[in-house]
C-alpha cells in the first residue's frame, strides 16, 4: 500500500472528484509551498499572496467539481496557470483606465505604464492595448474614425473636423458618443479597465 505522499496526482484528483475530500488536502499539502512562493514572488505582499492562493484553490475546486479538468498528468502547471491568471487580474484591477468625462481628458495611454515593467505588468499592458483596439474597432465607423484620429494621430478637433468634412461640434459629438459607447462595451465585456 502506498503512503499518501506517493499517490499520483491523477489518483488523488479522481478520489477527490468521487467524494474523498482528504485527497484534495493531500494535493494542496504537496504543492502549497511552490504555488505560494510563485505567487509571492510576483506580488511581494504576503496577505495578498495568501488571498490569491486561496482564490486559486477555489477555482481549482470549482473546476474539479464541475468535471471540467482534463487529466494530462499536468496538475501543477494547470494550478500555476490559474494562479498566474489571478495575478494578472489583480494587476488589471489596480491599474484601471481613468474615467473620461470630457473628450479632451481621455488619453488611452494613461492606463499604460512607461516605467520599467516586470513581466506581469508587460503582459497586462499588452493585453489592455489589444482589448482597447478591438473594442474601438467595434464602434460605429464615424465614432471609430474620430477616436483613432484623436488618440493615435493626436489630431485636434479642428483638424478632425476638416479631415472628416464636418463641423467641430459634430466631431466633438462623435468623440463623446465614441467614449460613451466604449465605456459600455468595456462594461459589457467585463473588462477591468475603468475606475469604479
Amino acid at each position: 500500500m502506498l503512503t499518501k505522499d506517493y499517490y499520483p496526482d491523477a489518483e488523488l484528483i479522481r478520489n477527490y472528484v468521487e467524494g474523498d475530500e482528504s485527497s484534495l488536502h493531500r494535493l494542496i499539502d504537496r504543492y502549497q509551498t511552490r504555488i505560494f512562493n510563485f505567487i509571492y514572488s510576483k506580488l511581494y505582499d504576503r496577505d495578498l499572496a495568501n488571498d490569491i492562493f486561496q482564490d486559486t484553490f477555489i477555482k481549482v475546486i470549482r473546476t474539479l467539481k464541475r468535471g471540467k479538468y482534463n487529466e494530462e498528468g499536468k496538475f501543477l502547471p494547470w494550478v500555476m496557470r490559474i494562479a498566474h491568471n489571478l495575478i494578472i487580474d489583480h494587476f488589471r484591477k489596480n491599474k484601471r483606465m481613468p474615467r473620461f468625462d470630457h473628450p479632451g481628458e481621455f488619453e488611452i495611454f494613461d492606463i499604460l505604464e512607461d516605467d520599467q515593467l516586470n513581466a506581469e505588468k508587460s503582459i497586462v499592458k499588452h493585453q489592455k492595448e489589444n482589448d482597447l483596439k478591438l473594442l474601438i474597432e467595434e464602434l460605429p465607423a464615424d465614432q471609430c474614425e474620430v477616436l483613432k484620429m484623436r488618440i493615435y494621430q493626436d489630431l485636434s478637433f479642428k483638424e478632425i473636423a476638416y479631415k472628416t468634412d464636418v463641423s467641430i461640434n459634430t466631431a466633438l459629438g462623435r468623440m463623446r458618443y465614441a467614449l460613451i459607447n466604449l465605456r459600455k462595451k468595456i462594461d459589457e465585456k467585463g473588462l477591468k479597465l475603468l475606475d469604479r
